[in-house]
């Protein structure tokens, strides 16, 4: 029962990062990023709004401490490097975990890059030389939207009511020199449902940067699965070279949009 519950818990986070792969993001200056809904032991990124006008590089720093069956914690660590330009294409990097204590740079697995503009996502595969395109519809507005935090409490309450959502307002923050808003959210999940036979209590922690609109930390604490958490960090304001939002040469482009 454990096994499959997390099983469903890294579904869901994979398909909130992808949100905006899955061409669901709307380029609008109010767009946030959705909650982050937890796995079993690793983390997708942060979510890249594609917002336009609000450039940036940072690279973002990944940490996993798993629990392992033996009682001990297993640490994993990860940088993937993320842009976004004035048009609001985004750049997002998915590398190899390592022990922290490894040196050299984690190898480069996968990029997605999204144009707002003319909805196309362009995933690059290092190993293969391949880039993967599909172009979204441009008419008309998908069913599927960003699921809010206030979507995930609700939908909480609704999948069972004796799950417990509370929600702590964290107050104001600086972090890479931007305001940011601190807000924790805590589910109790009773000890029929948890698969552990307790009580267990599950919480997330988002400081946003409206300036940015940009989850600029996260934290994901289970204690079935362990600790997660990404720091965005080295923020600069500039525009990034356009050659991160370009294929790069040597590539072989398959086009995967669906037939109509």
């Amino acid at each position: 029962m454990v096994r499959q519950l997390l099983t469903s818990i890294a579904t869901l986070a994979a398909g909130a990062v992808l949100a905006c792969s899955l061409g669901y993001c709307q380029d609008t200056s109010n767009l946030r990023p959705p909650p982050y809904p937890g796995v079993l032991v690793r983390m997708q990124g942060v979510f890249v709004t594609p917002v336009p006008g609000v450039p940036l590089k940072a690279a973002v720093h990944l940490e996993s401490k798993q629990r392992l069956p033996d009682g001990t914690t297993e640490v994993r660590k990860t940088i993937n490097n993320i842009a976004r330009d004035l048009q609001g294409r985004i750049y997002n990097e998915r590398r190899t975990w390592m022990n922290p204590a490894a040196s050299g740079a984690p190898l480069l697995l996968s990029v997605h890059i999204y144009d707002p503009i003319t909805k196309l996502n362009t995933f690059l595969d290092p190993a293969t030389r391949i880039a993967r395109q599909t172009a979204q519809p441009t008419g008309g507005r998908n069913p599927e939207v960003v699921v809010t935090p206030e979507d995930a409490k609700s939908g909480a309450r609704a999948g069972g009511q004796a799950t417990r959502v509370t929600e702590e307002d964290l107050g104001r923050e600086y972090m890479e020199n931007v305001s940011v808003h601190g807000t924790r959210t805590s589910r109790t999940i009773p000890a029929e449902r948890s698969g552990t036979g307790r009580p267990v209590v599950v919480t997330d922690e988002y400081w946003y940067s409206e300036e940015l609109h940009l989850n600029m930390l996260v934290k994901h604490a289970d204690p079935r699965t362990g600790e997660q958490t990404v720091t965005v960090m080295q923020v600069e304001r500039d525009e990034p070279s356009a050659t991160m939002f370009e294929i790069p040469a040597g590539y072989k482009v398959v086009d995967e949009t669906p037939e109509k």
